[in-house]
């Protein structure tokens, strides 16, 4: 089920499914302890006799207001003949959730409405060694493990505290939890409860003929029970209205605080642009790293997550915020790169939030010989980004410090990782984590790591360096065209794998071989480039209603039983995007750019009603698979729209 409406304030991050369930609670990193375990929160309404939680007999509408991580939701039910408002953050200051409920009462008479919150924490990650229970000193629940606590709290007709709760077990003696106490409208009261502990509260509503009532909720999250009753005390004292409000204004002013020109890109698209960059925002955690994803139904796949700080998306991410303006995030990001940068200057497959190595399933060993467990394009795309930034900072001093310890060190690697006959990069794992040899993509990336290399060296009059990387890039580019050029098929491969004459190629088509082009390795207009495209939108754009990108034919990861026959693979929003992003790299006109636009509106066809992109939709459906949102799919939305701006100003002139 797609996480549709994540609200987060960069320590604090609740993710809703498409059901308006809290799904994923992670705190205090982003990306790390998630301390639901990807099980349900439930909401749930009783009324005449009748208790309905969010689900099927609900018809949701999950958005945000405009321009803003508040959420604006509609729930509706017209069998019990209400109507529910509700809006959703994470303050900008204060690690706590705040939601508001308006109730709506669709009846000519007058109703008392029962609200239940339902509470399944796995604190750390597991139900083992819980604690939740009443606390008269705050009047709320608080749910505890060593440090970790999170106090939930409410207030109707401006009276703060719960009045009506229950603490009990859950997953033990085949008990469901406390949300089943609630749907006979009443809950026990019970004071306590320990292990897999788990917890409701309820809030009484009366509500006039064809009237309505509000009420607020909250969870406050910290490290200690202090923490937790200072936050409460600040939520009551500002007043969960007013939290909302700032947080309201904050994030207006945060995405607008760029004077854009959009060069007559249809409104849908602007606005999914805004959308995307607030998306981004939730998903990086305030000590740097920025995650793939935070959506926990991907554990069901596979028992990981994608949780982790990929070096890759990473870069993505980092060049389409410093594009955008937002180098204050980046900045933090490259600060994290440098951190977790090993002796030998490579990345690591991913990380953990913290900077700890996160799970690798790359052996260290290929038919029998020890190899690295890298993806080596991680490493050199991080210098590639960080030349990005400083185009659009100019921040000549933050360089300085990342100088040595980050760019020369990766830059030094990536020469020395070579084969010493072809010049090209030695055998790595590809960026589909996949397979293991020498790829264009990675080819691609390296060369764009080393000529971001060779700038940097230039800024500090570092010459030797500078005509060094050079040397390096431009020998590696010609390796590629030796090498990696499939003369039988007239296009290039996206693979090659070392033999004693020279490569074996991969004939496979792979939209990754896009990178060539958007990554400069090559110039979009070269005709063996222009034959390359060519495959890729005759094999891999689907003939189907949907339409849009698959990543290479036969691809098998996340394709649905119903899927039809004859589609390479589902459409992924970066692939789509790629597409887009090569023809507005080869557009000489004005006329010719437009027709980068279908690519960007296939993008909103496809998104949630939110405005969140998933890794991939469903080829006849349309629907969203795997993760949600997928952090490399809103970058390469927003790159793809400010390259598009940026050849519309250059065109004109």
């Amino acid at each position: 089920m797609p996480k549709d409406i994540p609200v987060s304030n960069g320590n604090l991050l609740f993710n809703f499914d498409s059901d308006y369930q809290i799904r994923d609670v992670y705190f205090p990193l982003i990306g790390q302890e998630n301390h639901s375990k990807g099980n349900p929160f439930r909401f749930g309404v009783w009324v005449d006799g009748r208790c309905s939680w969010m689900g099927p007999e609900w018809k949701t509408d999950l958005r945000y207001h405009d321009d803003s991580l508040v959420t604006k939701v509609l729930l509706e039910n017209r069998a019990l003949g209400l109507e529910l408002y509700c809006q959703d953050v994470v303050d900008i200051d204060l690690n706590v959730y705040v939601k508001k409920v308006e109730v709506r009462n669709r009846q000519g008479k007058e109703r008392r409405v029962r609200l239940f919150f339902s509470h399944d924490f796995h604190l750390y990650g597991n139900d083992i060694g819980d604690t939740a229970y009443f606390d008269p000193r705050t009047r709320s629940i608080i749910h505890y493990k060593a440090n970790r606590y999170f106090l939930i709290n409410c207030s109707a007709a401006g009276k703060p505290g719960v009045i009506y709760y229950a603490c009990g077990d859950k997953e033990v003696r085949g008990r469901e939890g406390t949300w089943r106490d609630a749907e006979d409208g009443e809950l026990s009261g019970n004071l306590i409860s320990w292990g897999s502990a788990d917890s409701t509260i309820g809030i009484w509503l009366d509500l006039p003929p064809g009237g309505k009532a509000e009420c607020f909720y909250w969870i406050a999250a910290g490290t200690n029970y202090h923490e937790v009753a200072r936050l409460n005390h600040d939520v009551k004292e500002k007043t969960p209205q007013k939290l909302i409000r700032r947080s309201l204004d904050y994030w207006q002013a945060w995405v607008q605080k760029e004077s854009r020109s959009f060069a007559a890109l249809p409104k849908t698209v602007t606005d999914i642009f805004n959308r995307s960059l607030l998306i981004l925002r939730t998903q990086i955690d305030n000590r740097g790293a920025i995650i793939a994803a935070n959506d926990s139904d991907i554990v069901r796949f596979g028992r990981d997550t994608y949780s982790y700080m990929w070096g890759r998306d990473g870069a993505f991410v980092a060049a389409a915020l410093a594009k955008a303006g937002y180098s204050h995030v980046c900045m933090k990001f490259f600060n994290f790169c440098a951190r977790i940068l090993s002796e030998e200057g490579y990345l690591y497959q991913h990380y953990n939030p913290d900077g700890s190595l996160a799970s690798n399933w790359h052996p260290w060993l290929v038919n029998g010989k020890a190899v690295l467990p890298i993806q080596e394009d991680s490493t050199a795309l991080i210098i590639w980004a960080l030349w990005i930034h400083y185009e659009n900072s100019k921040d000549i001093e933050f360089i300085r410090s990342l100088y040595k310890k980050l760019i020369k060190k990766s830059a030094d690697f990536l020469v020395a990782y070579r084969d010493p006959e072809t010049l090209l990069p030695k055998p790595s794992y590809d960026l589909w984590e996949e397979r293991f040899g020498v790829h264009a993509f990675t080819v691609a990336a390296v060369i764009a790591g080393l000529r971001a290399a060779a700038n940097f060296a230039r800024l500090f009059q570092d010459i030797t360096l500078s005509t060094e990387y050079d040397s390096a890039a431009k020998k590696m580019q010609e390796g590629l065209a030796r090498h990696l050029y499939h003369p039988g098929l007239k296009r290039y491969a996206r693979s090659g794998y070392r033999r004693d004459k020279g490569y074996e190629l991969d004939e496979v088509i792979d939209v990754s071989l896009l990178g060539l082009a958007v990554l400069g390795a090559l110039p979009a207009e070269d005709p063996r480039m222009v034959r390359t495209v060519e495959a890729i939108q005759r094999q891999l754009w689907l003939k189907t209603p949907v339409a849009g990108c698959a990543r290479y034919q036969d691809d098998v990861y996340y394709r649905p039983d119903d899927c039809p026959g004859d589609v390479p693979g589902n459409p992924w929003f970066i692939s789509t995007l790629w597409l887009g992003e090569y023809l507005i790299a080869r557009a000489d006109d004005l006329q010719q750019l437009q027709e980068a636009i279908p690519y960007l509106e296939w993008c909103v066809q496809n998104a949630l009603p939110s405005g969140v992109l998933a890794e991939q939709v469903h080829p006849a459906t349309g629907s969203p698979l795997s993760v949600s949102p997928l952090t490399w799919s809103h970058s390469a939305l927003v790159w793809t729209v400010l390259q598009y701006v940026e050849k519309s100003d250059s065109l004109k002139k």
